[in-house]
């Protein structure tokens, strides 16, 4: 799961630390759902972890995603920031980006579908 983390009319992205291959490409912070968590309270407790903020969860931004040689499937929720401030504690770094930036950074090709519904949001 990932979140669109959207503050004003900007979006939270993140850049990969690791692995070595992925290493220096952004996506939406998240993660895999634990067995017996929600995809919400998975996003949640992935927020916590990798960024220190609470977030409140909001609709879908695009369809199901198939990423990792479609080992996985992701599903982007937009989000609010409900406590804390971002810190990149498991990335690289963070941005915050306007609609027209989203093209700035070289985005997993898994998250890079979602692009274009969250340009309409922002």
């Amino acid at each position: 799961m990932g979140a669109a983390i959207c503050e004003g009319e900007k979006v939270l992205a993140a850049a990969r630390s690791y692995p070595p291959e992925l290493a220096g490409l952004w996506e939406f912070p998240g993660g895999k759902v634990e067995p017996g968590e929600s995809e919400a309270e998975a996003l949640r407790r992935e927020c916590r972890e990798e960024l220190g903020v609470e977030i409140a969860i909001g609709e879908r931004v695009g369809g199901d995603l198939v990423t990792g040689d479609s080992r996985f499937l992701l599903r982007v929720y937009r989000a609010a920031l409900r406590g804390g401030e971002p810190e990149a504690l498991e990335h690289a770094g963070l941005r915050w980006l306007a609609a027209d930036e989203l093209d700035d950074v070289p985005w997993l090709p898994g998250n890079r579908p979602v692009l274009a519904a969250l340009r309409e949001l922002l």
